[in-house]
């Protein structure tokens, strides 16, 4: 595209870099992304604890016997079981009920939630993009991925470890059996995504409330073996535990927050249930059915303390959860757990999904394939590159850590340093957009920043354990992210220098009028008041110009959608030259063909298969002089080089595309 780098984004709209931005954002309408329109709310509801739950509602799995792991350091005792079951509890109820389902999903941005949508809230709110919120939002983003990575490891391999409890197999099944059906399982995963999940994503709501029912029940089971654990309800307990422990209860507290990741899936899919039917389905069928579990997790480890310390034998950690179930039933609960596993991690690779579309519209990213897989859901997507991407961390991770427990010292990290960014921009809605006053608003997030800055580091202490990992992947993309966008702010600067204002350029036209040639042309650029490359380029090989002339700009608004009627704005400039703004939400895709359809209501008629599309390509060369590190600018290049061709993520038909190309350094 001319007047940005080939593989940049659309521009993004507001922002202060983006010369010629129009005065006064296209604002969608209040329900026009909802994309859960015309769903009744039990529907809304039970697809949510499909989507939404799978990843939080595995967490059993592997949560209650991590912090018990780390508790019996320092002996067992039954204050100590009842100290992690209580800090487990009231992470529920601090973390997820209040920050995220009674607070943070007040915070829409026209009904999306997610880091990046906060971001470009703030922003809004705000009135202008600054630094800090824009490296918050990055951080965040960068972190995301971290976080998709670990996630469908971790669940599949605590699912599989099931099958060492089964009676019949115990003595067949052991680390590597474990690991590889788990490879063979999350390769089949990531290889049908390709195919959409449309037709199979029916089965996530009821399979995922089977789930939770039957987490439930077994919860309440064992809550007769010690009914004593209905006494963590009182955080007298998880206090108690943390101020007589020193660092194991710190490092009891990095494996409790295990029991609440998956919360930013609350937060980041509300504009796919929209919030009542998320927030109905948590506090009344969700949270219920989690509690009762880790009740009845601490209840049965209350009672193997009993029996140890009457049969005079150490209390060992063990895998609470499957031992909890009877024998002849753990075979299918480990099918059961090995399909809840597997929702939980489609749900956070297709928010990855989501994620990076989010960030090539808004800039952050370089533009990618994305393929719908489904004609009439709008959220179901695909992106091969960010597929092979996570496959390929994924299996490094299963084959590094082995274990879920060995993997469990690297999550928690990513989430954690998620949850502060989110807190952060919250406070600047809080202040700037529902106008609280100062005090208010401090008084209000600093407990949730302090709870969040407390794990936080708490789990900071895995990191060489393996919470480097979380860190090594959002380190990197953060470094791409960044790259990226200070790359093509370098890019467009120096465009705009070397460039002719298209003012000028008109009244050059208007001295000595060059051919005339039948037809239309389009020339795509991101600065509509400088004459793109393109068309310079045309002028001065060709010699010629068309008798309709259109400078077309493609924007990312910091709202989700953008209205149809609002999608196309024109503005004439003079017989020969007619300038287009089209607008894109920063959860929408590109189709630039279906949006100039628009302007022939609008006056501007053209046939597209008689018009041409002029696009700059431009071949760039690192220096060692200015703008970035040269390391930067080799990375910058790959980038670019490595980006979707423009004419497919515009939905350009190849035939109608002219592309001309220059070198510019870097």
């Amino acid at each position: 595209m001319s007047g940005e780098p080939p593989g940049a984004a659309v521009t993004q709209e507001p922002a202060p870099q983006d010369a010629g931005a129009a005065d006064g954002v296209a604002k969608p309408p209040e329900d026009s992304q909802q994309s859960h329109k015309g769903h009744g709310f039990f529907g809304l509801a039970l697809g949510s604890v499909g989507v939404v739950f799978g990843d939080i509602g595995t967490s059993p799995l592997y949560a209650f016997r991590e912090a018990m792991g780390a508790a019996l350091t320092d002996g067992a005792s039954r204050d100590s079981i009842l100290g992690v079951v209580s800090l487990a509890l009231w992470a529920l109820i601090l973390v997820v009920t209040v920050k995220y389902v009674l607070f943070l999903m007040r915070a829409d941005n026209k009904g999306e939630g997610g880091v990046l949508s906060l971001m470009a809230l703030a922003q809004r709110a705000l009135g202008r993009r600054t630094t800090g919120i824009f490296i918050l939002g990055l951080i965040g983003a960068a972190l995301f991925y971290g976080d998709a990575v670990i996630t469908p490891a971790i669940s599949v391999l605590s699912a599989l470890e099931g099958m060492k409890t089964i009676p019949s197999l115990h003595k067949v099944v052991n680390t590597d059996t474990v690991m590889l059906v788990a490879i063979v399982v999350l390769v089949a995963l990531f290889v049908a995504q390709a195919r959409g999940t449309a037709k199979v994503a029916t089965l996530f709501g009821p399979v995922m409330a089977v789930w939770f029912l039957c987490i439930g029940a077994f919860g309440v089971m064992h809550l007769l073996d010690d009914p004593h654990v209905l006494l963590a309800f009182s955080p007298h307990y998880a206090v108690e535990f943390l101020g007589r422990h020193g660092l194991t209860g710190f490092l009891v507290l990095g494996s409790v927050f295990l029991t609440v990741t998956g919360a930013e899936a609350l937060y980041a899919d509300m504009g796919h249930f929209g919030r009542w039917p998320i927030q109905a389905s948590w506090l009344f069928f969700a949270l219920p059915c989690l509690a009762l579990n880790y009740l009845g997790q601490g209840a049965f480890a209350l009672a193997a303390l009993e029996w140890s310390v009457a049969h005079g034998k150490v209390l060992a950690n063990q895998d609470w959860f499957f031992l909890m179930i009877p024998g002849g039933l753990r075979a299918p609960m480990v099918i059961l757990a090995a399909a809840a596993t597997v929702i939980a991690s489609q749900a956070v690779i297709t928010g990855a999904y989501s994620l990076t579309q989010q960030a090539i519209q808004l800039g952050l990213l370089p533009r990618m394939t994305i393929t719908r897989t489904s004609e009439t859901q709008s959220g179901q997507i695909y992106l091969p590159q960010i597929n092979a991407m996570l496959l390929v961390g994924v299996m490094v991770l299963v084959v590094l850590f082995r274990t879920s427990d060995q993997l469990a010292h690297a999550y928690g990290l990513a989430v954690t340093g998620t949850m502060v960014v989110t807190t952060s921009l919250a406070f600047v809605v809080v202040k700037r957009l529902w106008k609280w006053t100062w005090p208010a608003a401090i008084a209000f997030i600093t407990p949730f920043l302090i709870l969040d800055l407390t794990f936080l580091a708490a789990n900071g202490l895995k990191i060489i354990s393996g919470g480097w990992v979380p860190l090594l992947i959002g380190g990197a993309l953060f470094t791409v992210m960044a790259t990226w966008v200070r790359g093509a702010q370098i890019l467009t600067d120096k465009t705009r220098r070397d460039s002719v204002p298209l003012a000028d350029l008109i009244d050059i036209l208007r001295a000595r009028a060059p051919h005339r040639a039948p037809g239309t042309a389009i020339f795509l650029t991101s600065d509509p008041e400088v004459a793109p490359v393109a068309l310079m380029h045309n002028l001065k090989h060709n010699k010629v110009l068309h008798e309709k002339n259109v400078i077309l700009t493609v924007r990312a608004t910091e709202t989700p959608r953008v209205a149809e009627a609002d999608r196309v704005r024109i503005e004439p400039v003079n017989e020969d030259f007619k300038k287009v703004y089209i607008s894109y939400g920063f959860m929408e895709s590109p189709n630039v063909p279906k949006a100039l359809a628009v302007c022939r209501k609008q006056g501007l008629k053209f046939d597209i298969m008689a018009t041409s599309f002029f696009l700059g390509r431009r071949s760039i060369v690192p220096s060692a002089q200015h703008g970035m590190p040269l390391w930067q600018d080799k990375l910058f290049i790959f980038l670019m080089k490595n980006a979707a061709n423009p004419t497919d993520f515009f939905k350009i038909p190849p035939g109608r595309v002219v592309e001309l190309g220059a070198q510019v350094t870097v």
